[in-house]
């Protein structure tokens, strides 16, 4: 890549990539676990949607019962690792706390959420959980992401034999691929792993459905099949210029982040990141503590319209991130590497379907913007050359269709969970997801 930021020292990237909220002392932890008011209605705990009964979990700390706080937890949600650090809790649990109506700070339950599952997993992972007999019915799952790890927690506690398969080197999904490292580690995530495995689930790594193991085969191995491959393949700009050197997929880019090795991550002194979601805000920030002197989002709508949460929003501004809104990118320019991105400025019309105003260009206002690097982050389509095989899977609008009381897709021998069926939501809904679709397998295999 032509005009490279310069390489940090290893102690300023690890200054950089230090965790936003550091860990409570058990001291912290009580003092604010004993601030919670155990409200009767729970609005903290109808907010997350998996539905952890949050007071309980919080009251337990308070009397130091942190192993039956983390079981509380457990109980509820099997990435709740993950979840604690990486969870939008400002418009989940913590944004229905109702220390918001009195202007107060609302309770701290990320953190002391993330007090519980430390503990859990300093002291080797205690047994919990007292799982069912064995059943005779057989599992595969397709995703080590967090609905497959949550399906095939919950799946193996009911007495199934569970397998999972997954493309990546390492389990874990975009826990453990996706999520900056100023928010958790991939150790963290694979401790979630490790979890799922003490259950006696098998997990597949390096495996390609499709590829290296036919669907036909996992067919004939398996009862049922729960699908939580996630969204896929990367959206296109569709633009002259889009595969020059210098142009990079966010996700690939964060993938590379999150592996610390950051001395090896290249980025550029100028840095476009095009698309305004919080995977967009990701890259932008990682961007700049990589060391890029100047990185700008590039997004069609305006700040009103923008996906990215408002705390997302904040943080990559305090990192010296730029918005450039009402601006859509037209071209890239370079010969053999990016040289600048042109672009247009746009105007709002009326919504769209989606409830959000369409952008249309302004004639006669093209532009270029200087840059060394464009990271894309406008989406991600499903995998449709491998869902397409599967014999009359429903797919709507880019997302394969269940039954939202069971999870089960069209193909009865099919559930379905996380990213796939909504489009892209929170680890802790896909967490939700893969646990309702064990229970919607029990349902159909041996309860019937």
């Amino acid at each position: 890549m032509k005009n490279l930021a310069p390489k940090l020292s290893q102690q300023q990237y690890e200054k950089n990539f230090a965790e936003l909220h550091p860990p409570f002392t058990p001291n912290s932890a009580t003092a604010e676990a004993n601030r919670c008011l155990y409200c009767y209605d729970s609005p903290c705990t109808k907010a997350c949607p998996t539905h952890i009964d949050i007071p309980t979990f919080i009251k337990k700390i308070a009397t130091g019962n942190v192993k039956g706080s983390a079981k509380t937890i457990l109980k509820s949600n099997w990435v709740a690792l993950t979840c604690a650090k990486a969870c939008p809790v400002d418009v989940l649990c913590e944004g229905a706390c109702v220390y918001n109506d009195r202007g107060e700070q609302p309770i701290q339950i990320g953190r002391l959420q993330r007090f519980a599952m430390d503990w859990y997993f300093d002291k080797g992972m205690p047994a919990l959980f007292t799982p069912k007999p064995k059943n005779g019915k057989n599992i595969g799952v397709i995703g080590a992401g967090a609905a497959g790890l949550a399906c095939a927690a919950e799946a193996a506690l009911l007495g199934f034999d569970v397998t999972i398969y997954d493309a990546k080197p390492r389990p874990g999904g975009l826990n453990t691929w996706g999520i900056a490292p100023y928010k958790m580690s991939q150790q963290d995530a694979l401790k979630e792993v490790q979890l799922v495995e003490s259950f006696g689930v098998t997990i597949l790594s390096g495996v390609n459905v499709g590829k290296d193991v036919a669907l036909e085969e996992l067919e004939r191995r398996h009862d049922a099949i729960f699908l939580g491959v996630g969204l896929g393949t990367s959206t296109r700009l569709n633009i002259p210029g889009e595969d020059l050197p210098g142009v990079v997929e966010a996700l690939e880019f964060i993938e590379r982040v999150t592996t610390r090795d950051w001395m090896s991550v290249d980025v550029g002194r100028r840095v476009a990141v095009i698309g305004a979601g919080n995977t967009a805000i990701d890259a932008a920030t990682e961007a700049r503590r990589l060391g890029a002197e100047h990185v700008m989002i590039i997004y069609r709508r305006s700040r009103g319209e923008m996906p990215a949460y408002d705390f997302e929003y904040e943080l990559a501004k305090s990192d010296g991130v730029q918005f450039q809104f009402l601006t859509a990118p037209v071209r890239i320019v370079g010969n053999d590497h990016v040289e600048a991105i042109e672009c247009v400025q746009m105007q709002l019309g009326e919504p769209d379907e989606e409830g959000r105003r369409k952008p249309f260009p302004v004639p006669g206002s093209e532009f270029r913007i200087p840059v060394d690097m464009v990271i894309k982050s406008v989406g991600q389509r499903i995998e449709e050359t491998f869902l397409g095989t599967i014999p009359g899977l429903r797919i709507e609008r880019g997302r394969v269709w269940v039954n939202p009381e069971t999870m089960q897709t069209s193909n009865p021998k099919y559930f379905a969970g996380g990213d796939c069926i909504n489009g892209g939501k929170e680890v802790v809904n896909a967490a939700a997801d893969g646990k309702k679709a064990a229970h919607g397998i029990e349902a159909w295999l041996v309860n019937r």
